[in-house]
């Protein structure tokens, strides 16, 4: 079931990020990140909700402060 959970998450990240045309690049990096970050949270913690959502904070800010201007 996990495995399902994951799998359906990436698939909608995905086609999320297939309208994202009109998005900045950074914009694109947090979102990437944040997609990431949810996957690696619910595989750490067993796919606890709260890890997937920790996760996906995580690698949004990550993705946001990778492609920050300097």
């Amino acid at each position: 079931m996990q495995r399902f959970a994951v799998s359906a998450f990436v698939a909608a990240v995905v086609l999320g990020l297939a309208g994202c045309a009109g998005m900045s690049t950074q914009d694109k990096n947090t979102a990437v990140g944040a997609g990431i970050g949810a996957v690696g949270g619910a595989v750490l913690t067993g796919g606890s909700a709260i890890g997937t959502v920790g996760g996906a904070a995580v690698g949004g800010i990550i993705g946001h402060e990778v492609s920050r201007p300097k």
